[in-house]
């Protein structure tokens, strides 16, 4: 295969940390390479080196000649844009984008829910994200360096954008790498996986859950330094193994050793004692949502969620899933009870303490110039981890410890931590402080593979029920032992986990698309009470489609009546061309006009 891009040497120092030193890799065409590593050892600097942005202390970068190189940074780059359009596909004509199907793909995959013609500057700093991502995917490319692609999308936006890259090149061709915490993201697209630590950069086969296979026989070999690492990385492995057996089946070389390393693994949680101890702690009786309904008043009054039942039980541990705006975070306001139910009830057992990581760190403000021993210890002076005969009591240093705080770090000012120090902070304050139902909201942001992997490993000995909203898939069935996902207002179980929950989703759009193609023959829903919330939405979405092609139409027509008055009226030929074009845009526009009064009648 051809060689693309590389590394001779590399050399890269800042004044008090050596990132690399004497790093060599090298690109070749149908290379698709995961890159995972400690935050701050170097894998943003990595892809910074690789594009050109930032120039080595030493050695070299080579490149291909002519070879075309897109790069996704963590920053927003729009240049002069001032639109959406703008920025995804710059002043090209509507007719050329819409009729290259990769764009198509692209715009309805990640920006389908923004106005084409917002101005960038009224954006969310997760739609902006979204924009970025489209912007350089519309693009064609020989090498793809992508930094964090997965931040902001929904479950379904990164099964989207999986699929895209795996079908974005032919085989053996065009180049990927990738840095993300996302691991199932990291296994449906790596064919190759760099770690990079204790600068080097280290090559292993295959995708993440074949790179936890060779790590655990690299560290086993490598004995006593690496003990509580390597036992770490077996107990992921063991869930790997047995949880999806299909993901280490990838990689050509033998997985035998994996088999006896896990072989006196016990099971990742002891459900039955941790349910028995869960029951002890809560009683019987939880939370329970008895026909439950809740709507939003104001200009545009709607109806999230409607008529839930749910009986949460005693150590029950849960992923919810949704689209963003479904309603995930409303029900989880309503189990809080921060939120009062429109209609229905919700009854809390009397021993029940909620306690929630947050996506934001607004209650470590308050202790931002005390040291990091001194918060921890103001709460308790032990811990107790696992139940029965594995019980361990740990105390707060040792749980600091296990969250990948280092003795040195302990006398750090919690302000001077860096965003992933602050999170598993904010998660062990938590722990500490004994609640027995615990709420995660998108608990993976700013921590690496390393970091989710020991989050993952103390919630597995937490005796409480679990909850957890993210749209981090691996995260959900690693932690987790049954899935609901909120669809079209109310509450549905998942038998079959986040597969089932996609296929729903795509169902529902190809009823919604079906629904709005028979519309204009009649045999469409003759009211919009008859549409279902998903039938709504798309013809909703379809009708400011129209909107604004209608708008760009006019503008059209305002620059044709303007060629028309400056135009040589001697030259017949030229005007009968204008005439045409004038007589198109005509056709363009009745058709539109057509298609707006039908979804209007549809909705109202």
């Amino acid at each position: 295969m051809a060689h693309l891009l590389g590394a001779e040497r590399l050399h890269l120092e800042y004044p008090t940390k050596v990132v690399f030193d004497e790093v060599t890799l090298g690109l070749a065409d149908g290379d698709r390479v995961g890159i995972v590593g400690r935050n701050g050892d170097g894998k943003s600097s990595l892809l910074r080196l690789l594009s050109g942005e930032q120039e080595p202390d030493g050695g070299r970068v080579t490149r291909r000649g002519g070879i075309r190189v897109g790069v996704l940074t963590q920053r927003d780059e729009f240049g002069a844009a001032g639109t959406v359009s703008q920025a995804i596909v710059g002043e090209t004509p509507e007719h050329e984008w819409a009729g290259d199907p990769r764009i198509r793909d692209v715009i309805a995959g990640l920006v389908a829910d923004l106005d084409w013609h917002a101005p960038l500057g009224e954006l969310s700093g997760g739609q902006r994200r979204r924009v970025s991502l489209a912007a350089l995917l519309v693009g064609d490319w020989d090498v793809l360096l992508l930094d964090e692609p997965t931040n902001h999308l929904d479950v379904e936006g990164v099964d989207w954008l999986a699929t895209h890259l795996r079908s974005r090149w032919p085989a053996n061709t065009g180049a990927l790498v990738v840095v993300t915490h996302d691991r199932w993201f990291l296994d449906e697209v790596s064919t190759a996986t760099w770690e990079v630590h204790d600068r080097i950069v280290e090559p292993f086969e295959g995708g993440y859950a074949a790179y936890v296979l060779q790590r655990v026989e690299r560290d086993r070999m490598a004995a006593a330094a690496e003990t509580k690492r390597q036992n770490l990385m077996r107990k992921e492995l063991a869930w790997l193994r047995r949880g999806a057996p299909a993901r280490t089946s990838k990689p050509k070389f033998r997985i035998d050793a994996a088999n006896q390393l896990i072989e006196n693994e016990p099971p990742l949680r002891d459900s039955v004692s941790l349910a028995r101890l869960a029951t002890a702690r809560l009683g019987k009786d939880v939370v329970d949502l008895e026909h439950v309904s809740y709507r939003y008043d104001g200009d545009t009054p709607r109806e999230v969620l409607r008529d839930v039942e749910w009986r949460i039980a005693p150590g029950e541990r849960t992923g919810i899933l949704g689209r963003n705006g479904a309603g995930k975070s409303t029900l989880l306001r309503l189990i809080d009870g921060s939120l009062t139910p429109t209609t229905g009830r919700v009854k809390r057992g009397k021993t029940v303490r909620v306690a929630e990581l947050s996506q934001q760190l607004d209650e470590l403000d308050e202790v931002g110039d005390d040291r990091v021993s001194d918060v921890v210890g103001r709460l308790r002076r032990g811990y107790v981890s696992g139940t029965g005969s594995s019980a361990v009591e740990l105390t707060p240093g040792q749980l600091l410890e296990r969250l990948g705080f280092t003795s040195a770090q302990l006398s750090t000012p919690v302000r001077d931590l860096s965003g992933g120090q602050k999170r598993r902070l904010q998660l062990l304050l938590i722990l500490l402080e004994e609640p027995n139902v615990l709420i995660l909201d998108e608990p993976t942001n700013d921590l690496d593979t390393d970091m989710l992997a020991a989050m993952e490993d103390l919630l597995d000995s937490w005796p409480g029920t679990l909850l957890v909203v993210s749209h981090d898939r691996y995260l959900l069935e690693r932690v987790t032992d049954q899935q609901y996902a909120v669809l079209d207002g109310r509450l549905r179980h998942l038998p079959r986990g986040v597969e089932e929950y996609l296929s729903l989703r795509r169902a529902e759009e190809r009823a919604a698309a079906d629904a709005l193609r028979l519309a204009p023959g009649g045999a469409a829903p003759a009211f919009a009470s008859d549409l279902t919330g998903a039938d709504r939405r798309a013809a909703e979405k379809e009708l400011a489609s129209v909107d604004r092609r209608l708008e760009r139409v006019q503008k059209e027509r305002d620059e044709l009546h303007a060629a028309f008055a400056e135009h040589d009226q001697s030259d017949y030929e030229g005007l009968l061309r204008l005439q045409e074009r004038l007589a198109d845009l005509d056709a363009r526009e009745g058709e539109l006009e057509t298609r707006w009064l039908e979804l209007s009648e549809l909705l109202s």
